[in-house]
């Protein structure tokens, strides 16, 4: 049976650690989690976690699982192409879903806690669809990050496989190559597009629109591993750029400048990227809700 825990997963949890294993260990590992599940729904988001777990099961499991992916305007469409395409290729049952979590007021609102109202809402959603566990892509690496989301997963029993077989980061970024999977084993990290919004700042879906686009305009100059990150900001839009290789980094700001004067945005300037820099405690209410939940 699957180890489901009533406290929640924490970066404290007692967990197996990672490893510098081969990969055929870390398929065995992660295989002895999977086969011991009898169904699974896996939420999948269309990166390189997800989507490597979504792989994996399908391949080897005697029940193949479900795959659910919430449509969104928070979802950058080309997360969603990948799904589908991987779909076709691989036969997978897809269920292709509105979360619902537009319709949230307290997600809207976009405070510090956000992502706990969004996983709340998909989680609720996958559970109306079947009674299958569900399954994330989260693995050892996330559990030391700001990720409000795992609360809503431990109170509705979502079970990570990646976390029970000890598996990191990199880790996957090995079994997808050890499948074969070279495009997406190199995948950069890609959040969802409201994580790019200042905490406080009300989620709309054009500003994500805005976003996607703009992201999608300058990683066509930079390296494919470049992280790539355009912020709303009270002071308008930052351009946040990491590991963009040797490209010139006056014209990468020359791009994003006039992306968005043709957009009508006011353009902040870049700066390196720092992981969660759009997370901002803005008051006393924003940290008891994020304590809370």
């Amino acid at each position: 049976m699957p180890i489901i825990t009533e406290a929640p997963v924490t970066a404290d949890t007692k967990l197996p650690a990672g490893r510098d294993d081969t990969a055929d260990t870390l398929n065995a590992r992660l295989l002895d989690v999977l086969k011991s599940y009898d169904d699974l729904a896996i939420a999948i988001s269309g990166g390189i976690d997800s989507m490597t777990l979504a792989f994996v099961a399908h391949r080897f499991l005697a029940t193949p699982p479900t795959m659910v992916h919430a449509v969104s305007p928070a979802v950058p469409g080309e997360a969603t192409l990948r799904i589908r395409d991987y779909a076709r290729r691989e036969g997978w049952h897809l269920s292709l879903v509105d979360a619902g979590e537009f319709a949230d007021p307290s997600y809207r609102a976009n405070p510090l806690n956000r992502c706990y109202f969004c996983k709340s809402n998909l989680y609720d959603r996958m559970r109306g669809l079947s009674f299958a566990i569900i399954a994330s892509g989260t693995n050892l690496d996330d559990l030391g990050d700001f990720r409000p989301g795992l609360k809503a997963a431990q109170e509705r029993r979502v079970v990570h496989p990646f976390v029970e077989a000890g598996i990191r980061k990199a880790d996957i970024r090995a079994l997808a190559r050890y499948h074969g999977l070279t495009d997406i084993a190199e995948l950069p990290a890609q959040p969802c597009l409201a994580s790019r919004v200042e905490t406080g700042i009300r989620i709309e879906a054009d500003d994500l629109a805005f976003i996607d686009a703009a992201e999608r305009h300058v990683r066509g100059h930079v390296s494919p591993r470049a992280n790539v990150r355009f912020r709303l900001t009270r002071s308008g839009v930052v351009l946040e750029i990491g590991g963009q290789g040797d490209c010139d980094p006056d014209r990468i700001a020359q791009l994003a400048e006039s992306f968005c004067k043709e957009a009508g945005r006011e353009f902040a300037g870049v700066r390196p990227y720092r992981q969660g820099s759009a997370f901002v405690r803005t008051s006393d209410r924003s940290d008891e809700l994020a304590q809370r939940n």
